[in-house]
């Protein structure tokens, strides 16, 4: 069965020769390399940890091995993923587009207008819900566990799992939910030009907001600059530490960790570009065309002790 079509439209006038969807929201995680994207994967890859414990010994006349080397591994393995659209040509015949199609009774086309668009629009979808699931998918129908979810699922060190605050963060208490998590990274990674928070939109705006200065919250009653709140604050550091925001992760979530220790993989980067399209007239004589997107995604982490997890 076609894909339903809703066509509204007054047919008066001439038409402006473009298409404009909703606002989506922008796969940033990948687009801006917040993460380590393993490409070519084509069913498992192996996320080795090696750890090396004791290696300086007092000196002896002998060769005195006294260092462990501890191998673990994750794993990390893509799902496959696919989208299916079939859309039936004949709502767009008594449209704007309709001799873009062709006079032909048999030989119709989509308008090309609107399959360019369409073709964009669907690959703007994937990379929308791609990101979505990265940090906050779940293992069901057309999707992936993100990292939230993996996370719930292990048990970190102790003090690196820290509980959301009551009622939710705000202006008012985004710093010290904040400096919880910077309090909670392991003293090892706290130089570490890796080192990023992962927070979601709402505490981002939060700390935006908090910066501009309100009473005797934040930085004071003028704010940045004493600029108060207008101005956009350009944020980039809490505490030495860069803050991202990443637009996937659920509301009141932060994730602290290397960048080299979160992994997206895939097959090939290519197939989240791709869209192919299959005019059905000459198969089978119907007046559809198939829209057909396959591709693969997954994500994990390799070292758990290096990640602060607030939810």
């Amino acid at each position: 069965m076609a894909t339903t079509v809703s066509i509204t439209s007054s047919y008066s006038g001439s038409f402006a020769g473009s298409y404009v969807s909703s606002a989506l929201l922008s796969g940033n995680t990948i687009a801006n390399g917040l993460i380590e994207v393993k490409p070519n994967v084509k069913f498992k890859e192996v996320l080795k940890r090696v750890e090396l414990d004791g290696i300086v010994a007092n000196s002896t006349c002998d060769f005195a091995d006294t260092s462990t080397v501890t191998l673990t591994e994750r794993i990390l393995e893509p799902k496959q993923l696919q989208v299916n659209l079939e859309l039936c040509k004949t709502p767009f015949m008594s449209d704007w587009e309709a001799i873009s199609m062709g006079y032909s009774s048999l030989n119709q086309n989509l308008p090309k207008t609107f399959s360019d668009y369409f073709i964009g629009l669907m690959a703007e979808k994937v990379a929308q819900k791609t990101e979505q699931d990265i940090w906050s998918g779940t293992a069901g129908a057309g999707s992936f566990d993100g990292f939230a979810t993996l996370l719930t699922a292990d048990t970190l060190p102790a003090g690196q799992d820290i509980a959301k605050v009551a009622g939710g963060v705000n202006a008012g208490n985004v710093i010290a939910e904040l400096g919880k998590v910077v309090d909670a990274i392991p003293a090892s990674l706290y130089s570490n030009e890796e080192l990023f928070i992962y927070v979601s939109q709402n505490i981002f705006r939060a700390y935006k907001r908090s910066l501009g200065g309100f009473q005797a919250n934040g930085v004071g009653a003028n704010g940045v600059n004493a600029q108060g709140n207008n101005q956009d604050v350009d944020i980039q550091f809490f505490d030495g530490v860069k803050v991202v925001a990443c637009n996937g992760l659920a509301n009141d979530t932060m994730i602290s960790t290397l960048k080299s220790n979160l992994y997206f993989g895939t097959g090939l980067l290519s197939d989240h570009n791709e869209v192919k399209v299959l005019d059905m007239s000459d198969l089978d004589g119907s007046q559809n065309c198939r829209f057909i997107m396959r591709y693969s995604a997954g994500v994990n982490y390799s070292v758990k002790e290096d990640i602060v997890y607030y939810s």
